[in-house]
């Protein structure tokens, strides 16, 4: 092979049809550049702050009758907890789970985990490993397609080795 000094056809012509886009779409504007901000990274927040950025005033009723929560009474393993919701709905298109949420009280990050379903789901069921931090509530809370709030919750011990203290 031959070395080519200066630039490739393919290159050019690159270089020439996005040229062309931009003239065409009018999307080459000059602006002054602006600062830029990141979220907080490990942003650390109560129950409280969460539910309030989560759901705003809505008001969150006892979903006991139609929520299933599944999770150990005592982890051995904070790092590693086995949790599955289940709901009892129709998920028809009119009538559906939109969200299903796992909070955990006791973490610095509490919401430890969102699903959003549709109705094509056929069934709102999700399982999921998730950390806890210490021993707290563990709540799952279900949004539904009407924007109603349902929640169940039950204490979770996190102890090291199964020592259940």
């Amino acid at each position: 092979m031959t070395d080519h000094k200066g630039i490739s056809r393919r290159r050019a012509l690159g270089t020439l049809g996005f040229l062309g886009a931009v003239a065409a779409t009018g999307t080459l504007d000059v602006v002054a550049p602006r600062p830029v901000s990141a979220q907080a990274l490990g942003l650390q927040e109560n129950v409280q702050e969460a539910m309030r950025r989560l759901f705003g005033s809505r008001p969150i009723k006892d979903g006991s009758g139609v929520i299933k929560l599944d999770a150990p009474l005592i982890a051995e393993n904070g790092a590693l907890v086995q949790v599955g919701v289940q709901v009892q709905s129709p998920m028809m298109p009119g009538n559906h789970v939109k969200h299903i949420y796992v909070v955990a009280d006791k973490n610095r990050i509490p919401v430890v985990t969102r699903i959003a379903l549709a109705p094509e789901a056929g069934q709102a069921a999700v399982g999921a490993s998730i950390r806890l931090g210490e021993t707290g509530d563990l709540r799952a809370i279900v949004e539904q397609s009407d924007g109603s709030l349902l929640q169940v919750k039950r204490e979770v011990k996190v102890t090291v080795g199964g020592c259940g203290g």
